[in-house]
């Protein structure tokens, strides 16, 4: 075999390889993009809903999830999909995180929120934050820009300045209707969880086939001593793997945090290699007999979605495809 042979050789072995590299790369990027959301799991029936009230709550559900899936679309990775959906969420007093969030004991309003990405396994949180607008953005901070996870209290406020975040006089997160909730609740003299749950989260597949999961909460009426629950916590509230799934939790969450809910589910898929609904379902039903409510959003790298809550109702929905968003409130009306 002469030079030019050996060059021509050596070409047609690089022209083929490359081809295949090229290949191998759009194969990577044309996983169908899922968007799947929750605002919070509890005590929602139909009977107790205004129609125009109950508009409003599929009104802000969709709103969230276009928002979310036009960023898929575009490219975008399914943490920025989760962070801009759960905004979008944050900025609604419909819900219990951001604008809406519910009162302490001591009438503050202190906010949680975690975001974690299944390619890489990084994550990121904030507990107990009065001054930050988007918690969600603050988890997302402290997951790219710093060395640790959880970040709470002052320390994550200054943190979040620090970074550039918008920081806000905790008035901002005002709303009437929680304030009033808090009054009925310390009149009452008791203290217990408000009957409707209103942390909301999402859980996103990219096109390039890497999940993502995020939670955002103001926590549960009338909550002391600095309590915390499970939203802001990785593997309680909130878990992402590209290996199993991508989960977020709503619900009591001390059951959650007890019962590892969101990682139990992924743990099941792994070591017993059981599918994404089998093992939601199992887990929900579990948690159940044990005393604990709420519900979770998962989602799997083909696209899976399982939806399974153990209350009345809870606030959820999907897209796969654009102009195509779905929402759900009441338990009768479940479907994929």
């Amino acid at each position: 075999m002469n030079w030019l042979q050996i060059f021509i050789y050596t070409l047609i072995i690089f022209i083929t390889a490359s081809c295949t590299q090229e290949n191998k790369e759009i194969r990577n990027v044309i996983k169908h993009p899922v968007l799947v959301i929750h605002g919070g799991a509890g005590t929602i029936l139909k009977e107790s809903m205004s129609p125009d009230l109950e508009n409003q709550y599929r009104e802000k559900l969709i709103e969230a999830l276009e928002v979310g899936y036009d960023t898929l679309l575009k490219g975008g990775k399914s943490v920025d999909a989760v962070v801009l959906t759960i905004q979008v969420l944050e900025n609604s007093p419909l819900f219990n995180a951001g604008i809406g969030a519910v009162f302490t004991h001591d009438g503050k309003n202190e906010l949680d929120a975690s975001i974690m990405d299944g390619s890489t396994g990084i994550a990121g949180a904030v507990a107990g934050v009065s001054t930050i607008k988007s918690p969600i953005e603050a988890a997302y901070s402290v997951m790219t820009e710093s060395e640790h996870v959880l970040l709470s209290g002052k320390g994550a406020e200054e943190f979040a300045k620090k970074k550039g975040l918008e920081i806000v006089d905790p008035k901002y997160f005002y709303t009437e209707k929680r304030h009033e909730q808090l009054k009925r609740m310390l009149n009452s003299e008791k203290e217990q969880a408000d009957s409707k749950f209103g942390t909301v989260g999402a859980v996103a597949l990219d096109i390039y086939g890497n999940l993502a999961a995020g939670t955002s909460t103001g926590g549960m009426t009338n909550k002391r001593y600095g309590r915390i629950g499970d939203s802001p916590l990785i593997g309680a509230g909130t878990y992402a793997d590209n290996n199993t799934c991508a989960v977020s939790a709503t619900g009591h969450g001390e059951y959650f945090i007890r019962n590892l809910v969101a990682y139990d589910i992924a743990a099941r898929m792994k070591y017993q290699q059981k599918k994404l609904e089998s093992s939601a379902t199992e887990v929900i039903k579990e948690l159940k007999l044990k005393g604990g409510s709420g519900g979770v959003i998962c989602l799997d790298t083909n696209g899976n979605i399982s939806t399974p809550f153990n209350t009345t109702g809870m606030y959820r929905g999907y897209i796969q495809a654009a102009d195509s968003a779905k929402v759900f409130i009441y338990a009768n009306n479940y479907e994929k």
